[in-house]
């Protein structure tokens, strides 16, 4: 009898998780609806948002984002002279995930940054996008390097002609992950905790990460509650988002044998108080491999360098434009 209740209580607790889950999604996405527009591309569809007249810039969010990290305030500083198209990566805000990718709640695949690369290079080519610079921020450094690394094997319309990276993932990193992804992860994580965290997860912990991703900075006003965080607690986001970052060091090894192969401009940007992409595991290190690397250190700041000193980026995305010959 006991072993039957404990049954029954353990199964209301779960529809009850499960049931709240689905309400704080549906409430994210009324808070946070769609900023732009959709292309349909292989087996889903992308979510971007498109502004702007010149040289075409792509923008790639980093982990646990979307595209509202760059139209909070970087995009507008861009639009006067170039084309900007800032897209969701798979699986997070709008756009949906790689096609393929097993998606269940036990499974444990993410969507690689050569996948995501081949997905939105698709996109960006259906909306007309030629000769992009492409900028990503952490995770979308590494995105932008694989969409680089893509166009030593392919003749594309859409292949890089420079890359600028913002504190972005780019050299594998010694030792293990955090457990939040190891854990969260796993088949378990899938399936039990991550439904809890979704859930239950107050305003104040996400607070309290962004503070933490700021460090030693502050979140400018407004950002926490334009960013849409609720939108990455949703089950289906969660689940992307850590799956990734869980799945990601080996394809990073893979990216980085192609690195000496490339020829085209790249502009860094770090912080040198990085502690989430630090700069001298990521940026000092590509920059013993890829000569046409340029690095501008940030001192005194952390992982948010579009944020701490705009010029600087805008600075490292004009220079990246005119060493790749897309302005004058």
């Amino acid at each position: 009898m006991a072993v039957k209740t404990l049954s029954i209580v353990l199964g209301i607790s779960a529809l009850a998780t499960a049931i709240t889950a689905q309400y704080r999604a549906a409430q994210a996405t009324t808070l946070f609806p769609p900023l732009g527009q959709f292309v349909e591309v292989t087996g889903g569809k992308v979510h971007y948002v498109q502004d702007g007249s010149g040289p075409h810039l792509i923008l790639l969010h980093g982990a646990g984002g979307n595209l509202r990290e760059f139209t909070f305030d970087l995009m507008a500083r861009l639009t006067d002279r170039y084309t900007v198209t800032a897209f969701d990566r798979p699986g997070l805000g709008y756009t949906d995930r790689v096609p393929a990718v097993k998606t269940g709640v036990t499974a444990t695949e993410g969507d690689s940054p050569q996948d995501q690369a081949a997905m939105l290079r698709e996109a960006a080519e259906k909306i007309g996008v030629t000769d992009p610079i492409v900028a990503g921020h952490s995770f979308g450094g590494i995105v932008s390097y694989a969409w680089a690394v893509a166009g030593l094997d392919q003749s594309s319309p859409v292949n890089a002609k420079a890359v600028v990276s913002l504190a972005g993932v780019t050299m594998p990193w010694p030792g293990a992950l955090d457990p939040y992804y190891t854990v969260n992860g796993s088949g378990f994580g899938g399936a039990v905790t991550i439904p809890v965290i979704s859930a239950f997860t107050p305003q104040s912990i996400v607070e309290k990460r962004i503070v933490g991703t700021f460090f030693p900075q502050t979140a400018p006003e407004g950002y926490a509650h334009y960013i849409g965080a609720g939108l990455t607690l949703r089950p289906g986001s969660m689940r992307a988002n850590i799956r990734q970052v869980n799945t990601l060091r080996p394809h990073v090894v893979e990216l980085s044998k192609r690195y000496p192969e490339l020829t085209l401009p790249i502009e860094i940007v770090h912080g040198e108080a990085d502690t989430t992409v630090p700069i001298h595991i990521h940026a000092e290190e590509i920059e013993k491999i890829v000569a046409s690397v340029n690095t501008v250190r940030l001192p005194g700041v952390g992982h948010m360098p579009h944020h701490a000193d705009p010029r600087v980026v805008i600075g490292a995305i004009n220079r990246a434009a005119m060493r790749a010959g897309l302005q004058p």
